[in-house]
């Protein structure tokens, strides 16, 4: 799980607390769902937190999350914006890759170092969650005073940027967001003193090494200019002449991205940190070719749940008015109606930083915080049945106790995994029609790169495991029961998923044999008919293979690992393994 960085100081400072000594504060943080993991050299606590609250990546979040459980603020709080005085002006030369763009004045922050290490800290974390390690968004935060603007054309006759109604001005200044040629316009980038073209960056600064295959298969690359020239490569590095320090008190926040949901959330994130710390925040009006957007985005989301349903989910009879409360207290405003029927139920606001609020259960979720887990009474369920194993869970145990008698470690491994990791790092390709390839059931907004799918068998994950285990001893003799999945449009969900079995052994000597012996027995221990025919897979060598079948019916494989895999996976040893469906021992 991410971990945060927090001053425990600062945090009572932030929330008017002086009173809370430590042990308080993590007593009080564990009712938020923070997790006290240790503490770091200089005293800050590190705070576990579960990666949907992304509005706590800092100080001043939990410190927000804090004061509403003391009871301090109440209700949804929109920070309010000054008329917008820049303009983000974007090119029809952006690279269509990162075609979006979204960005915020902050004016009159005070940066002393605590709260640029929050802002820094924040930045990156946001990155490695939200911004997918910056390829679906990435923030730049500049120094506003060493920003030239250029000058916005108004054409009187259609003006755009001006509500008569508002009594607002129109903005006078201007930024472009435009698509730069590799060797184009030079810039000194962070921490260097040497002027380089965007692709030098790539090739000759430590940070855009790191990030260069984001867009280095980009015509062109994103590039930020000013009135003087480019000030921001996103999402690789900013430029040094707008860098922050403790001495900046006005700043550009712009950020780039693939969605303009996600960075319109990201940027929301960052203002209200900012806000927190007494800043102003400044609109800024985003220029598309096509049309045209005022930012920051603090629009408030409704969404609808059930008194019966918060009251059934928390075992605990409420009121309409404490419910209310509850909301209030979690930093939501609610208000009671009726459905269809004439049940009461409530329409929640919620705040443009809470991005992890998608369900109804989300906000009941919100409600049993706020009246106290701890609270709860345990009730006897109001049902007469006898419970008992499940087959399949009877099945599992005796396998497993099999694999143990025969010399494997249990493993428990995440069912979730990446392409790479499933496919690309075994030399298998999801249509090769091998046990283990098919089209994998992927996540639609996963929120790390490295669990985007569920695996489509389990040996990559006992590879993965061995690999991290080279300072091991040897034998390395594992085994793991497992889930994995596909898709297959015959099932009800288009998704098929089976229990599977897998074992690897890793030693001087393994050989096909050795694999074969304890299948063999494993297949004897439950009375299966096991044969196994040659065959071909490419995680395996050709010659050292064979399909595993059992009582006819081809359920898995069996063989050395290829010395390509071995190589991928930093392995120094012959590895063996086989892999079949649970169900086939049944």
């Amino acid at each position: 799980m991410p971990t945060v960085d927090v001053d425990p100081e600062e945090l009572r400072d932030l929330t008017g607390h002086d009173d809370k000594d430590d042990e308080q504060l993590k007593e009080d943080l564990f009712g938020l769902g923070l997790e006290f993991e240790g503490e770091t050299d200089d005293g800050d606590f590190e705070l576990e937190f579960a990666p949907d609250r992304l509005d706590r990546l800092s100080v001043e979040g939990i410190a927000r999350s804090l004061r509403y459980h003391y009871g301090d603020d109440r209700g949804v709080y929109v920070p309010t914006t000054n008329d917008a005085d820049w303009t983000i002006e974007v090119d029809e030369s952006v690279p269509e890759e990162r075609p979006y763009v979204t960005g915020a004045v902050i004016r009159g922050v005070d940066l002393d170092e605590d709260a640029l290490d929050s802002l820094i800290q924040l930045q990156e974390k946001l990155h490695a969650t939200m911004g997918r390690k910056r390829a679906k968004g990435a923030i730049g935060i500049h120094d506003l005073t060493m920003l030239k603007g250029g000058a916005v054309e108004v054409d009187d006759a259609d003006d755009d940027l001006v509500d008569p109604d508002a009594g607002a001005t129109a903005p006078n200044k201007s930024i472009r967001y435009t698509g730069v040629e590799p060797d184009g316009d030079r810039f000194v980038p962070l921490d260097s003193d040497a002027e380089l073209t965007p692709g030098e960056v790539l090739e000759e600064h430590p940070t855009g090494e790191t990030y260069a295959d984001l867009v280095s298969g980009y015509e062109r690359y994103p590039a930020i200019y000013d009135d003087i020239g480019l000030f921001s490569f996103p999402p690789v590095i900013n430029g040094r002449r707008t860098e922050v320090s403790t001495d900046s008190r006005d700043l550009f926040v712009e950020l780039t991205g693939t969605d303009q949901w996600t960075i319109d959330r990201m940027c929301a994130i960052v203002c209200y940190a900012l806000d927190a710390r007494g800043a102003t925040i400044e609109d800024v009006v985003v220029e598309y070719p096509d049309r045209e957007l005022h930012r920051p985005d603090f629009e408030v989301t409704h969404k609808h749940v059930a008194h019966d349903r918060i009251e059934t989910l928390l075992g605990v009879d409420l009121d309409p008015e404490e419910v209310v409360d509850l909301f209030e207290r979690s930093g939501l405003d609610a208000g009671t109606d009726e459905n269809e029927d004439g049940d009461l139920v409530y329409e929640v606001a919620i705040p443009p930083y809470r991005v992890d609020v998608l369900h109804p259960l989300d906000l009941v979720d919100d409600a049993g915080r706020a009246f106290g887990f701890n609270e709860l009474e345990p009730k006897y369920p109001d049902v007469s049945t006898v419970g008992g194993r499940h087959e399949r869970s009877r099945l599992e145990d005796a396998v497993r106790t099999q694999l143990v008698g025969l010399g494997f470690e249990d493993m428990l491994n995440f069912h979730m995994i990446n392409e790479a990791e499933n496919f690309d790092r075994m030399g298998l390709d999801p249509d090769d029609g091998v046990f283990g390839a098919g089209q994998p059931t992927t996540i639609k907004n996963p929120y790390s790169e490295d669990y985007t799918m569920l695996r489509t068998w389990a040996l990559p994950s006992l590879l993965m495991v061995l690999e991290r285990n080279t300072h091991r001893s040897y034998p390395q003799d594992l085994a793991e029961i497992g889930l994995s999945a596909h898709v297959d449009e015959s099932e009800s969900t288009s998704v098929a998923e089976h229990r599977t079995v897998a074992a690897v052994l890793a030693r001087h000597d393994a050989s096909y044999e050795d694999a074969k012996a304890r299948l063999q027995a494993l297949a004897r221990n439950f009375d299966a008919d096991l044969e196994t025919p040659p065959t071909s897979h490419p995680s395996f060598i050709d010659g050292r293979t064979a399909e595993v079948v059992i009582d006819g019916e081809s359920v898995g494989v069996i063989g050395e690992i290829h010395p390509e895999v071995l190589v991928e996976h930093d392995l120094e040893l012959p590895v063996t393994a086989f892999e079949l469906r649970l169900d086939a021992l049944q």
